[in-house]
């Protein structure tokens, strides 16, 4: 196994990494800004080394800073985590010609799946049906005009090169064409620095459910699928598997079909397929070629380290996950606590943390990287932790999540477990009658 390996990436993923790679034996390192000089991952870490200031650009997207901690310490191996450089192709470039395994897919496919019009081609190539818009980029507002006559209002205009809702917009009537298409190629330009846009047709009500995977050379398996579709703002809040509106028969065709195409592309690691579903069908949305923000609801159900299992496939190439030794039994809710102030329209809420108690207890799992006293700074995600419970069926797996939820107790920053408590007490949510789109109709404060 890898000797050494470090992390280029901060908070509670930073952790859970430094954690799976102890359990290896392996030594780590953590990076870090001058304002995260004293977190918790620095502190996990056998060494650590500062590459510069608090702004991202100067820092965790710093390329040349984090090659160089390489190195200083010697390390074989970088584990990017999410966000920052994950899926940033041409520092997974860098890292292999360097010599140091970069522990994801090839900088190839990070490409490829990176980019929404070529991984669309991708899918619908090898048999995922795929939502009906613009083969390719769409270069000019009279392109646009003309495909949205084609498929229909409501349509939706994406960032190719983007996500998290930027460069997103809904159009449901042509006479707003213009002004939005304008507005989402100067966002995509802003936030991506690839202007490139495509359409898409919109649902209104859909579910957003996603497949996770492991491959290497000698096989592909999958863990189950996950629902996701508790969204603010295109923002995951909760998610939970397995999803409860899906049929035995939906569920089999959706994880056989998955598979399928990441083993033809020749992908190696842990990678998720996101689907968008409504009225009974599945539509290709992208595939993310990291470990996921969602990951530990998964390795609750299915029992099974994705990270740990990430540090094996990137050493040796191949898997000992065996599809039939998947066994995922009961049900798993995944909350996010983020440090915001859900009724002042989810201002950030950096602070000292004053009072930290987590919660504990029978199948209850917290990922996160704070404690009493540790200071949330402003310039960065606002997720300082996850609480994941499993139940042995979804009602037991809600009555654990809100126990867990009311023995969180953090003082000195506003945070979004009240928020979660009124969701999971929800009618909606107890029926799992909801889309992606309920949180923004439902007025929880």
């Amino acid at each position: 196994m890898f000797k050494k390996v470090l992390i280029a990436n901060r908070g509670e993923i930073a952790v859970r990494i430094i954690r799976a790679c102890k359990e290896w034996g392996i030594g780590t390192v953590a990076v870090h800004s001058d304002v995260d000089s004293e977190s918790m991952h620095v502190r996990l870490a056998d060494e650590s080394v500062c590459i510069g200031s608090h702004q991202p650009q100067n820092s965790y997207l710093n390329v040349s800073s984090i090659m160089s901690a390489v190195d200083l310490t010697g390390a074989e191996a970088i584990h990017p985590g999410y966000g920052f450089l994950s899926e940033n192709a041409k520092f997974a470039e860098i890292v292999n010609k360097h010599g140091v395994k970069f522990i994801g897919p090839s900088a190839d496919l990070i490409s490829k799946m990176g980019d929404k019009i070529e991984a669309k081609r991708i899918a619908k190539k090898y048999g995922l049906p795929v939502i009906e818009g613009s083969e390719g980029g769409v270069k000019s507002f009279a392109e646009a005009k003309s495909i949205c006559k084609e498929i229909g209002y409501p349509v939706l205009i994406k960032a190719a090169g983007g996500g998290g809702g930027k460069g997103m917009k809904i159009v449901d009537e042509e006479s707003k064409l213009e002004n939005l298409f304008s507005t989402a190629k100067n966002e995509a330009k802003k936030y991506f620095g690839n202007d490139e846009l495509y359409i898409e047709k919109y649902f209104k009500h859909p579910r957003h459910i996603e497949v996770q995977i492991m491959s290497a050379e000698n096989k592909t398996v999958h863990l189950g699928e996950r629902d996701c579709s508790v969204q603010r703002r295109h923002q995951k809040l909760i998610e939970e598997t397995p999803s409860p509106v899906l049929t035995e028969s939906q569920r089999k065709d959706l994880l056989e079909k998955t598979v399928k195409m990441v083993e033809q592309i020749g992908y190696e690691g842990a990678g998720t397929v996101e689907f968008i579903y409504e009225n009974g069908k599945f539509y290709f949305l992208e595939m993310n070629t990291r470990v996921q923000v969602e990951h530990p609801v998964t390795e609750v159900q299915t029992g099974i380290d994705i990270v740990k299992e990430q540090l094996w496939i990137a050493f040796t190439g191949k898997t000992a996950l065996k599809q039939s030794d998947i066994d995922p039994r009961g049900h798993s809710i995944e909350c996010r606590i983020n440090a915001e102030n859900p009724a002042l329209d989810f201002q950030p809420s950096p602070g000292i943390i004053s009072v930290c108690h987590q919660p504990s207890g029978f199948r209850t799992r917290v990922d996160g990287s704070i404690f009493q006293g540790c200071k949330i700074t402003p310039y960065y995600d606002s997720l300082i932790a996850k609480v994941i419970c499993k139940g042995r069926n979804r009602k037991e797996a809600i009555q654990r999540t809100l126990r867990s939820l009311d023995e969180f107790v953090l003082e000195g920053i506003t945070t979004t477990i009240d928020l979660h408590k009124k969701i999971l007490n929800h009618k909606k949510f107890l029926n799992s009658d909801f889309d992606t789109n309920w949180l923004g109709r439902e007025k929880f404060y």
